[in-house]
């Protein structure tokens, strides 16, 4: 299972320190905030440091998918973000740019019904679909439940992440539960060690 840090609500600075200090992730994320307060730049100001894993911008496209992506992408981001809940043609342009840069990209499925996840579950092979818990709603109790229960229900689905509040104590069960991407966020970005935080994540997820 990889982990997925997740940058979020920091001035830009303090962005590339963290990026600096957690360059052992597997993905690092510049969170929706980042790409909301600064725009490009806060791909550019990161995209050559030193780091073992990818790169993502979670920009939350919703609609002129083509143009955010190809922008994001030109500059340097290697997985990019678009919501479930866009108009089916703003999901094929995206996934198309993304097979045409050889990048990746994340549905979010944040507020997606069963109806509406069903109907795009095959239509985008290589992209990871993203569980997403929202902020606003609160912790959600048996993680590993959701997700075995998502993957029963949707079987043609191969790739799933998951953010939302996750703890270490989450991660064994995710793991066994089948999740490629744990998106942890202030566990490890708001810890007084990141780097320490993010090891010790890193270790449970292997």
């Amino acid at each position: 299972m990889k982990i997925q840090a997740a940058i979020d609500r920091v001035p830009l600075e303090a962005a590339i320190e963290l990026v600096e200090q957690l360059q052992a992730a597997d993905i690092i994320e510049l969170g929706t905030s980042l790409s909301k307060d600064f725009g490009l730049a806060s791909v550019t100001e990161t995209r050559d440091l030193q780091r073992a894993g990818k790169l993502l911008a979670d920009i939350k496209t919703i609609d002129e998918g083509e143009y955010e992506f190809r922008r994001y992408f030109e500059a340097g981001a290697d997985i990019l973000t678009v919501m479930g809940a866009s108009a089916k043609a703003t999901l094929d342009i995206c996934y198309q740019v993304t097979q045409e840069f050889q990048r990746e990209m994340l549905i979010d499925l944040l507020e997606c019904s069963d109806k509406r996840i069903a109907a795009i579950a095959d239509s985008y092979p290589n992209a990871i679909y993203g569980m997403h818990f929202a902020k606003d709603a609160g912790r959600v109790t048996d993680v590993a439940g959701q997700i075995a229960a998502f993957k029963e229900k949707f079987p043609e689905i191969r790739r799933v992440a998951l953010a939302g509040g996750l703890k270490l104590a989450d991660i064994p069960a995710l793991k066994a539960a089948g999740l490629e991407v744990a998106i942890i966020g202030s566990a490890i970005t708001g810890a007084k060690e990141p780097a320490l935080a993010l090891k010790t994540f890193m270790e449970a997820a292997k």
